[in-house]
């Protein structure tokens, strides 16, 4: 695989499984699940030397009390996966050594050779986020977006069962401006099994 392949994927494994924030407790948000089960399709727009970039794929994501695991794979392969708890991340690929690190941002500052300040995506997963007024934002149908405290210009596009009292989002969009230029990441999750 191309070493800037490599990167940029190792830039999205790490985006989600970015989760720096404390989670939010069942009692300051009733309907935050510290525990869930995710699957659907990223796509990542980038800048790379000047130049625009585009990637695909698929993702799971595993959350519990004390634990993240995110896997990223191709329609035909699986690219990466990324354990993080409160010890340790650890990046594993096929035919790689696993990279450990005490945290997600030193994991990916020793994988990209700069940190990734991304934080707060276990949240975004159930509609929630942090603004940049550094309240606590519930997104719904009718109050969608939102920048977040560490600039991730957040837009829940789209949602499983907008008739829900907390309806969970479909589609994801976010974006954020970096060194490099323009990043937008759009997240689809596949809706939940009865």
């Amino acid at each position: 695989m191309p070493i800037t392949r490599r990167l940029s994927l190792l830039a999205i494994a790490a985006t989600l499984a970015g989760c720096a924030t404390a989670p939010l407790s069942q009692s300051t948000v009733g309907d935050y699940r510290d525990t869930i089960e995710l699957a659907g399709r990223l796509a990542v727009s980038y800048q790379k030397d000047g130049q625009p970039a585009n990637l695909n794929g698929n993702f799971t994501w595993s959350q519990q009390p004390g634990r993240i695991d995110v896997a990223l794979s191709s329609p035909f392969s699986q690219i990466a996966a990324i354990s993080v708890t409160p010890q340790q991340a650890t990046l594993t690929e096929a035919g790689r050594e696993p990279m450990v690190a005490k945290d997600i941002d030193t994991l990916t500052a020793q994988a990209l050779g700069w940190a990734l300040p991304v934080a707060g995506l276990r949240d975004w997963l159930q509609g929630y986020a942090v603004g940049a007024d550094g309240k606590r934002f519930l997104a719904s149908p009718a109050n969608n977006s939102v920048t977040t405290n560490d600039g991730w210009r957040l837009r829940f596009a789209s949602w499983q069962d907008e008739k829900a009292v907390h309806p969970l989002p479909k589609r994801i969009d976010a974006a954020r401006t970096t060194a490099s230029g323009e990043l937008e990441i759009r997240i689809i999750i596949n809706p939940a099994n009865p």
